[in-house]
């Protein structure tokens, strides 16, 4: 057990490799209630998140339908990745990252007073949530809960739906199919350990972080925060710049054009990539050009996989050097994600 932004947290049940592979190849489980759910209520609940995010809501029209976008700063940089959730035209759903929780609720009561006086922004830690992934993920899910089927097994990637007591959500972290469902906490050991009867094996923290750095998913700290925008963290696809909608952070983004990308890399001697390690481009100035923000030993592909944050002129197969104690290795440039649905994109 460790502390994982204030909460305790498992690393892992026994072997992170194994919960690696089995959420790779059959299904695995995840406590993720160290997340929080935030209601938004009221009539001006789309009017608030138009201005409040740098994805677009006006995507949201089909109830269920999930949205991921950054909450930037009016420097442009990211105060939080985030889902959002549309349920009604006066009821949004968000769920925010545990480190940030306090902060996002604080930067959003503080906006809320400015832009929609009277909305009501409700945490709700009285929800558990579990994440079930994997290519088994879904059928395993249809096993515990009963009658679930018929109303998820029509769901698309980014979509929800309530059944019972469960709002239950084709997304996840970590490369594989599933869900991530919602539930009273009260009830959330009972569904877990249903879900272990029927084959679902627990998996930590180990293994979330393997998984997700093989499907390229940025992590919160790592690889964006307050000081980096989302154009230069890989993150570009989230932000609407199109349309006129003036969101906050959007004029700095304006100015402030990307001068780095974040990319991938695959380690090309012995050693493992992590987060910090300094990377020399092929400038041969002899001087750091960038560095790793998250790196590991990719289970999936056997090897030291990283993302790091590069000038724009670094492309997909220019060799760079990365220092490792010391040392300078051989690292290849790629396009993530690594692995997608348990197969190699390398």
């Amino acid at each position: 057990m460790v502390d994982f932004g204030g909460w305790e947290m498992p690393l892992h049940y026994g072997s992170q490799l194994d919960e690696h592979h089995q959420v790779r190849r059959d299904a695995g489980m995840f406590d993720v209630s160290h997340m929080l759910a935030v209601d938004i209520k009221g009539e001006t609940a789309r009017d608030f998140l138009r201005r409040l995010v740098a994805n677009n809501v006006d995507k949201l029209t089909q109830p269920g339908k999930a949205l991921y976008t950054c909450m930037l700063n009016l420097q442009g940089g990211i105060i939080d990745d985030l889902i959002i959730y549309f349920l009604t035209e006066s009821h949004f759903r968000m769920v925010v990252n545990a480190g940030t929780a306090d902060k996002d609720m604080a930067w959003m009561l503080a906006r809320r007073d400015e832009i929609a006086p009277g909305l009501e922004i409700t945490p709700r830690r009285d929800l558990a949530m579990i994440a079930v992934q994997g290519p088994n993920a879904r059928t395993k899910v249809w096993q515990v809960i009963a009658g679930a089927q018929t109303a998820t097994e029509n769901l698309k990637l980014f979509q929800a739906a309530f059944f019972d007591e469960y709002f239950i959500a084709r997304t996840g972290y970590t490369g594989e199919d599933g869900f991530e469902i919602m539930l009273p906490a009260g009830d959330a050991a009972d569904f877990w350990n249903a879900l272990h009867a029927a084959g679902v094996a627990p998996a930590g923290l180990g293994a979330r972080d393997t998984l997700r750095l093989e499907a390229g998913m940025n992590l919160y700290g790592q690889d964006m925060d307050e000081t980096t925008s989302p154009l230069e963290s890989g993150l570009g696809w989230t932000v609407d710049l199109k349309s006129d909608r003036d969101f906050i952070g959007r004029q700095a983004l304006l100015e402030r054009p990307a001068a780095q990308q974040l990319i991938g890399l695959i380690l090309l001697e012995r050693g493992v990539l992590r987060s910090h390690q300094k990377v020399t481009t092929p400038s041969g100035d002899n001087e750091s050009d960038g560095e790793i923000t998250s790196g590991g030993f990719s289970p999936t592909l056997n090897q030291s996989i990283a993302l790091a944050r590069l000038p724009l002129t670094v492309s997909a197969g220019d060799e760079v050097q990365v220092v490792v104690r010391d040392k300078m290795l051989r690292a290849k440039a790629v396009k993530y994600p690594f692995v997608r649905n348990g197969k190699s994109l390398i």
